[in-house]
C-alpha cells in the first residue's frame, strides 16, 4: 500500500502571509519592540488619568458639577469653585495664541519663502534654541525684568484709554506688572518657537514645482503663498497652532510666577489672576484633604482639555494629509 500524503493550499507568492514569512526576525522584533512602546505610553496616559481622578473624587463628591462653574475659591471656608482659573487659562491662552500665530507665521514663510536658505540656516538655529529654553528662566526673567518694564506702558495706555466705553474696561487703570496679559505675552515668547519650527516644517513639504508653475502664470510672490502654500499646508499649520494652544493652557512655572495670582473673574487684562497651572503650582504644598482634592480635579480637568486640543489638532493635520492624497 502507498500513502499519498496531501499538501495543504500554496501561499501566494504576494500575499501577507509570504511576506510574513520572509520579513527578517530583527524587523519582526522592532515591529513588536515598537508596538509594545506605543501601547505602553497608552497605558501610562490611562493610569495617569485614573489614578487623578481617584485623588479628585473628594472635590467631586463635596461641590459636584456647581462647583466647576462657582467662582468662590475660600479653602479657608472648605469652598472651591474652579471657574476664575478655568476662565485665566482661557485668557491668558488666547493673549497667547493671538499674539504669537501672526508672528510664528510671518518668521516660518520668510525663513521658507523669503531668505536665502544659507542666511535662513543661523536664523532657524536661534528658533529652535528658544524652543528649550526651560519654562522657569521665561518666568524669572518675566516677573525680575519684564513685569517692571512693561508697568509703565501699562500705565501709559491705561491712562489713555481709562475713557473709553469698551477699551476702558479692558485696559483702563489701574494697572499691574503681574497681570493676565503679561503672562499672555510671556506664553506668546515660549510657544513663539514651537509654532514657528512645526509651521516652518510644514510649508517646506510644497512642492516646488508647484511654486515655480504659480511664479509661471504670472502670480506674484503673496499671490504664490494664497494660492499655492496655504492651500498646502494649512491643515498642519492649524494642528501646530493648537500643539502651541496645548503648551500655553499647561505651563505652569512661568505662568505662576506672572500672573499676579489674584483668584477673581475681571475682563480687565492689566489686572493680575490666576490660572489653573498657576494655582496648583503655588497652592498644592499647603493643601490637604478636600483642599488637595480640589487642586488634583483642577488637575484633572487642565489634562482633559490638553488631551482634547492635542486630539483635535492630530484630527486637523490627518484630514489635511488625506485631502492632499486625494487631491
Amino acid at each position: 500500500m502507498s500513502t499519498v500524503t496531501q499538501a495543504g493550499p500554496a501561499v501566494p507568492a504576494g500575499s501577507a502571509e509570504a511576506l510574513s514569512e520572509r520579513r527578517p526576525l530583527g524587523d519582526r522584533g522592532f515591529q513588536v519592540l515598537a508596538l509594545a512602546a506605543g501601547l505602553l505610553v497608552l497605558v501610562i496616559l490611562v493610569l495617569i488619568a485614573i489614578s487623578t481622578t481617584q485623588q479628585a473624587t473628594s472635590w467631586f463628591t463635596t461641590e459636584g458639577f456647581k462647583g466647576i462653574f462657582s467662582t468662590n475659591w475660600n479653602p479657608a471656608a472648605n469652598k472651591f469653585g474652579a471657574m476664575t482659573f478655568v476662565y485665566g487659562t482661557a485668557i491668558t491662552a488666547v493673549i497667547a495664541i493671538v499674539l504669537a500665530v501672526p508672528v510664528s507665521l510671518a518668521i516660518a514663510l520668510l525663513l521658507t519663502e523669503v531668505v536665502p536658505r544659507r542666511r535662513a540656516r543661523p536664523i532657524v538655529y536661534v528658533v529652535d534654541l528658544l524652543a528649550v529654553v526651560p519654562s522657569v528662566v521665561w518666568g524669572l526673567w518675566g516677573i525680575l525684568v519684564f513685569a517692571p518694564w512693561v508697568q509703565h506702558i501699562y500705565a501709559s495706555i491705561g491712562s489713555a484709554l481709562g475713557g473709553v466705553p469698551v477699551l476702558g474696561a479692558l485696559f483702563g487703570p489701574p494697572t499691574s506688572g503681574a497681570s493676565f496679559f503679561t503672562a499672555g505675552l510671556i506664553l506668546a515668547f515660549m510657544i513663539t518657537p514651537i509654532v514657528t519650527s512645526l509651521s516652518r516644517e510644514v510649508i517646506a513639504t510644497v512642492p516646488a514645482i508647484d511654486r515655480e508653475g504659480a511664479y509661471a502664470l504670472g502670480a506674484t510672490r503673496w499671490e504664490m503663498i494664497r494660492g499655492v502654500v496655504w492651500p498646502h499646508s494649512h491643515g498642519g499649520i492649524v494642528g501646530a497652532v493648537l500643539l502651541g494652544l496645548g503648551r500655553a493652557m499647561g505651563e505652569t512655572i512661568a505662568a505662576a510666577l506672572v500672573i499676579g495670582s489674584s483668584p477673581v473673574i475681571t475682563s480687565h487684562l492689566f489686572a493680575p489672576g490666576y490660572n489653573m497651572p498657576a494655582v496648583i503650582a503655588n497652592q498644592f504644598g499647603e493643601s490637604s484633604g478636600v483642599f488637595r482634592s480640589a487642586l488634583m480635579g483642577l488637575g484633572v480637568m487642565l489634562f482633559a482639555f490638553t488631551i482634547i486640543v492635542n486630539v483635535f489638532s492630530r484630527a486637523v493635520v490627518a484630514r489635511s494629509a488625506r485631502r492632499m492624497r486625494g487631491a
